[in-house]
Protein backbone atom coordinates (compact mmCIF):
# COMPACT_ATOMS: atom_id res chain seq x y z
CA UNK A 1 0.00 0.00 0.00
CA UNK A 2 1.49 3.22 -1.15
CA UNK A 3 -1.24 5.79 -0.25
CA UNK A 4 0.33 8.26 -2.68
CA UNK A 5 3.24 9.12 -0.37
CA UNK A 6 6.55 9.76 -2.06
CA UNK A 7 9.76 8.40 -0.59
CA UNK A 8 12.07 10.96 0.99
CA UNK A 9 15.75 10.76 0.37
CA UNK A 10 18.25 12.37 2.74
CA UNK A 11 20.50 14.97 1.20
CA UNK A 12 24.15 14.18 1.47
CA UNK A 13 26.31 16.81 3.12
CA UNK A 14 29.38 18.21 1.50
CA UNK A 15 32.66 18.10 3.43
CA UNK A 16 33.96 21.32 1.89
CA UNK A 17 32.38 24.79 2.01
CA UNK A 18 32.42 27.42 -0.67
CA UNK A 19 34.81 30.24 0.37
CA UNK A 20 32.92 32.71 -1.84
CA UNK A 21 29.68 32.06 0.07
CA UNK A 22 31.42 32.66 3.41
CA UNK A 23 32.86 35.95 2.14
CA UNK A 24 29.46 37.06 0.84
CA UNK A 25 27.86 36.25 4.20
CA UNK A 26 30.52 38.32 5.97
CA UNK A 27 29.97 41.26 3.62
CA UNK A 28 26.20 41.09 4.19
CA UNK A 29 26.67 41.08 7.98
CA UNK A 30 28.97 44.12 7.77
CA UNK A 31 26.50 45.97 5.52
CA UNK A 32 23.65 45.21 7.94
CA UNK A 33 25.67 46.59 10.85
CA UNK A 34 26.48 49.76 8.90
CA UNK A 35 22.81 50.25 8.04
CA UNK A 36 21.77 49.73 11.69
CA UNK A 37 24.46 52.15 12.82
CA UNK A 38 23.36 54.97 10.53
CA UNK A 39 19.60 54.40 10.89
CA UNK A 40 19.31 53.52 14.59
CA UNK A 41 22.41 53.89 16.74
CA UNK A 42 23.84 57.20 15.49
CA UNK A 43 20.57 59.21 15.59
CA UNK A 44 19.78 57.92 19.08
CA UNK A 45 23.19 58.87 20.49
CA UNK A 46 22.84 62.29 18.81
CA UNK A 47 19.46 62.85 20.51
CA UNK A 48 20.85 61.77 23.89
CA UNK A 49 23.80 64.17 23.50
CA UNK A 50 21.52 67.08 22.54
CA UNK A 51 19.20 66.37 25.51
CA UNK A 52 22.15 66.28 27.92
CA UNK A 53 23.41 69.63 26.58
CA UNK A 54 19.93 71.12 26.96
CA UNK A 55 19.60 69.86 30.55
CA UNK A 56 23.06 71.17 31.43
CA UNK A 57 22.19 74.62 30.02
CA UNK A 58 19.04 75.08 32.15
CA UNK A 59 18.99 78.26 34.24
CA UNK A 60 16.67 80.03 36.62
CA UNK A 61 13.80 81.75 34.80
CA UNK A 62 13.68 79.33 31.84
CA UNK A 63 10.23 78.09 30.91
CA UNK A 64 10.18 74.36 30.27
CA UNK A 65 7.88 71.42 29.55
CA UNK A 66 8.57 68.15 31.34
CA UNK A 67 8.16 64.70 29.84
CA UNK A 68 5.01 64.38 31.93
CA UNK A 69 3.54 67.48 30.28
CA UNK A 70 4.01 70.03 33.08
CA UNK A 71 4.65 73.57 31.87
CA UNK A 72 6.45 75.82 34.32
CA UNK A 73 9.16 78.35 35.09
CA UNK A 74 12.36 77.23 36.81
CA UNK A 75 12.70 78.89 40.22
CA UNK A 76 15.50 76.82 41.74
CA UNK A 77 18.15 74.42 40.39
CA UNK A 78 20.48 71.92 41.98
CA UNK A 79 22.50 69.01 40.61
CA UNK A 80 19.63 66.53 40.21
CA UNK A 81 16.35 68.42 40.72
CA UNK A 82 14.69 71.66 39.66
CA UNK A 83 11.78 73.52 41.21
CA UNK A 84 9.09 74.51 38.71
CA UNK A 85 6.48 77.16 39.36
CA UNK A 86 3.47 75.78 37.49
CA UNK A 87 0.98 78.35 38.85
CA UNK A 88 1.26 81.41 41.11
CA UNK A 89 2.59 80.24 44.52
CA UNK A 90 2.59 76.58 43.40
CA UNK A 91 5.92 74.83 42.90
CA UNK A 92 6.76 71.22 42.16
CA UNK A 93 10.13 69.54 42.25
CA UNK A 94 11.14 67.38 39.26
CA UNK A 95 14.31 65.69 38.11
CA UNK A 96 16.43 67.66 35.68
CA UNK A 97 16.36 64.74 33.24
CA UNK A 98 12.54 64.98 33.13
CA UNK A 99 12.72 68.25 31.20
CA UNK A 100 11.68 67.55 27.62
CA UNK A 101 12.09 70.98 26.05
CA UNK A 102 12.66 74.66 26.71
CA UNK A 103 9.83 76.85 25.45
CA UNK A 104 10.00 80.54 24.51
CA UNK A 105 9.65 83.05 27.34
CA UNK A 106 6.05 84.19 27.84
CA UNK A 107 4.53 80.81 27.01
CA UNK A 108 3.54 80.23 30.62
CA UNK A 109 1.91 83.67 30.90
CA UNK A 110 -0.13 83.03 27.74
CA UNK A 111 -1.53 79.75 29.09
CA UNK A 112 -2.67 81.04 32.52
Amino acid sequence: MDFGIQHAWAQTTSTHTNPDASFINLVIMILLFVVFYFLLIRPQTKRVKEHKQMVDSLKKGDEVVTQGGLLGRITHLDDYFIALEIAPNLEVKVQRQAVATIVPKGTLKNTL
